[in-house]
């Protein structure tokens, strides 16, 4: 193993937004089992205390500790940003407008977010894809063209036109390429 890969994130905090139920298990898991074994310190946010709700595909899978409130942080706490997917977790954060100013703060002080499946829809809310390219599920290909991004079908995407990087992927089948992408970008 690389450096890079042991020991590239230590010293930063990368947070890891998701609802209290929704989000996708394997996109949360393997992100922060990569930044973890980079060195990183991953911090599991939510909307309210308590636990966090996974699910494998629609069936319920384990729960997660919360680490903080999202309306108690600010950008300035966190080096990185990661977007887990499931269809209800990113459909239920974008109605929350503290996760919402979060991730607008995110990108806007230029941190790197990286992005998987329908986690997108989050990005689309806070109005930060304008101009940037991204990859998603496929039924978000529509939402994100809409709000001025241009999606493209690749398993993952990085994307610098605007501030910070973002990366993003598919589906759960990118995440070995996703999880060391983000590893690489937010260590740079």
């Amino acid at each position: 193993m690389t450096e890079q890969l042991t020991d590239g994130l230590r010293g930063r905090t990368v947070a890891f937004l998701v609802a209290n139920e929704g989000a996708e298990q394997v996109e949360l898991t393997e992100p922060w089992e990569a930044v973890k074994a980079a060195g990183g310190t991953p911090r599991l946010l939510a909307p309210n205390e308590g636990t966090v709700q996974a699910f494998d595909h629609l069936d319920k899978a384990d729960t997660f500790p919360v680490d903080e409130v999202v309306a108690e942080v600010s950008a300035e706490q966190f080096d990185a940003l990661v977007l887990p997917g499931g269809v209800a977790n990113p459909d239920q954060l974008r109605s929350e407008a503290a996760a919402v100013g979060f991730i607008a703060a995110m990108v806007n002080s230029g941190k790197p977010v990286a992005v998987i499946c329908h986690g997108p829809w989050t990005l689309v809310e806070a109005d930060v894809v304008r101009g940037r390219t991204l990859t998603s599920w496929p039924s978000l290909a529509t939402d994100l063209r809409n709000a001025g991004a241009t999606w493209v079908d690749e398993e993952v995407v990085v994307d610098e036109s605007g501030p910070g990087v973002l990366i993003s992927s598919r589906k759960p089948d990118d995440l070995k390429a996703f999880c060391a992408m983000l590893v690489e970008r937010f260590a740079a």
